[in-house]
């Protein structure tokens, strides 16, 4: 079933955005931190707790009253999506293959959405979204065959991790434009935050957290939660309301370009010239598929 297309950006969707880009971009190299201190479950767990308690905090002072009646499978569904299955597989990716590769992987989110908007009958394909489509799986093919570092395991479990990573985003992305859409962005990403938090948590016991934290430690997770998941997440679940999931997800082309340019000109992480063109080849099989090349928007639930 079609839907009427959504809002067109407004000033203040696009300053959202921007923000985004580069919260979400920048956000690598805080993973890493947290990862070194909390490791990958810890990181990920406290980081949706903090997100949540955040959240919360201002959810209070501006008055809003969440209700979760009636929501609590849809808001499990995308924190184990949106949520801890993207943040895991974030954590778990991105040491083993770098920050600027991890980018490149994000970037493909938005084929993924579109591809199951319309396995779920919410968009359509046209001829340009099958070529772009075909040159989505082209260019994952160069960046995970053509890495400039050697194909070990470590490397191999990474890649596997991020494509997990983005496909949870994905259907996550896709569910909630589907079933949370009339729902307030706060109550949409405080819950997801608690239940990927308490769905995360019990894998501590697997891999705990491996020393003792410094003061500096708190410092990075507190950004990780409090900014780059409190804030970015209720905005970006606006953006979904507001112009659709596809569109919205369109924000990880700009995220990837933050990313790789802060890894290799900051971080000197290395991507061979095949990997480098296999980003641009997924960026535009992605704005194929999600038309920003033709005259007219993506129909979207």
């Amino acid at each position: 079933m079609m839907h009427a297309a959504p809002a067109h950006m407004g000033p203040k969707d696009s300053a959202s955005y921007a923000f985004l880009a580069v919260a979400w971009g920048l956000s690598f190299v805080v993973i890493l931190k947290n990862i070194e201190a909390f490791g990958p479950v810890g990181a990920v767990a406290f980081r949706c707790f903090i997100a949540a308690a955040v959240l919360t905090l201002i959810t209070f002072i501006v008055r809003h009253k969440m209700v979760f009646a009636g929501r609590v499978w849809p808001l499990a569904v995308v924190g184990a999506t949106t949520v801890a299955g993207q943040l895991l597989g974030l954590t778990y990716g991105t040491p083993r293959i770098g920050t600027a590769m991890a980018a490149i992987f994000v970037a493909a989110i938005p084929l993924y959405s579109m591809v199951m908007a319309v396995i779920a009958g919410t968009d359509h394909f046209t001829r340009s979204r099958w070529v772009g489509l075909f040159l989505g799986i082209a260019g994952v093919t160069m960046l995970v065959g053509f890495p400039a570092v050697p194909v070990t395991a470590d490397f191999v479990i990474g890649c596997i991790a991020m494509v997990f990573s983005t496909l949870s985003a994905a259907f996550g992305s896709v569910y909630a434009n589907a079933k949370l859409r009339d729902t307030p962005s706060a109550d949409i990403t405080v819950g997801a935050f608690i239940a990927g938090g308490l769905m995360t948590l019990p894998f501590l016991a697997l891999d705990p957290v491996p020393r003792a934290p410094v003061p500096m430690d708190f410092v990075y997770l507190l950004i990780s939660g409090g900014v780059m998941s409190a804030i970015t997440y209720l905005l970006y679940f606006r953006l979904v309301a507001r112009i659709g999931a596809t569109r919205a997800i369109s924000v990880e082309f700009v995220v990837t370009l933050v990313a790789v340019l802060f890894g290799a000109l900051v971080l000197d992480e290395k991507l061979t010239a095949m990997q480098i063109a296999g980003g641009l080849v997924i960026v535009v099989g992605c704005a194929l598929v999600l038309g920003l090349f033709a005259g007219r928007r993506s129909v979207t639930s």
